[in-house]
């Protein structure tokens, strides 16, 4: 072997190790993303840039209320065609999952053809949710929502009256009225979440952590 072509091999092989390395990294540690959604106004803008906390995925920690998340965008997400969930059975549906060893790869790696929303955690598993009156009761208790601006008022799409099932958290955009939310497709399970969101990298101005 020419030690041009040793030299070639050995370049090669730095870039595959690069590669999976950043690729272990993006998602098991974190990645950065764009904002894409009007959902969150006005916490989050589109066209804003975030750094994504995935060390939530890899220990399979449970969010807290108030945390904004991302997760896998459910099956049927369009309020247009879902048949929006119901109260008794208020978990999202994941039915279009791939199946065999690459396609996952290409899906949950690489996330090619995959789809996330991002949302604010309002109730954890095993509390009692209620939608009622324009405002969130949570076991009763009016949620007090201080990030939201004053007025905002959240009305129900499905679900109004139930209890989060184990494993699963409730969560909505701060865009009350222009957010696809749980209150139409259902609880998100642990699994399907992806990350917290941690810190606003852009615009420079509103560097810092995300509340």
């Amino acid at each position: 072997m020419s030690e041009k072509v040793k030299d070639i091999l050995e370049w090669i092989y730095c870039i595959v190790i690069a590669v999976i390395l950043a690729l272990l990294f993006r998602y098991y540690i974190g990645t950065p993303t764009i904002v894409q959604q009007v959902s969150m106004k006005p916490t989050l803008i589109e066209g804003q840039r975030l750094w994504l906390n995935r060390w939530v995925r890899t220990t399979k920690k449970m969010p807290e209320r108030g945390d904004i998340i991302t997760f896998e965008a459910p099956s049927k997400a369009s309020y247009n065609t879902y048949d929006k969930a119901n109260n008794s059975n208020p978990i999202a549906k994941y039915n279009n999952e791939p199946t065999g060893g690459w396609s996952k790869f290409r899906y949950y790696v690489l996330e090619i053809g995959k789809d996330s929303y991002i949302k604010r955690v309002i109730a954890l598993p095993g509390e009692h949710v209620e939608i009622m009156n324009g405002n969130v009761y949570i076991n009763g208790e009016q949620l007090q929502e201080d990030y939201l601006p004053e007025g905002i008022v959240t009305d129900s799409d499905g679900l109004d009256d139930f209890i989060v099932p184990e494993n699963c958290v409730f969560a909505m955009g701060d865009n009350r009225s222009h957010s696809t939310d749980c209150r139409a497709f259902g609880c998100i399970p642990l699994e399907k979440i992806e990350s917290k969101v941690w810190i606003r990298i852009w615009p420079l101005n509103l560097f810092g952590k995300v509340k």
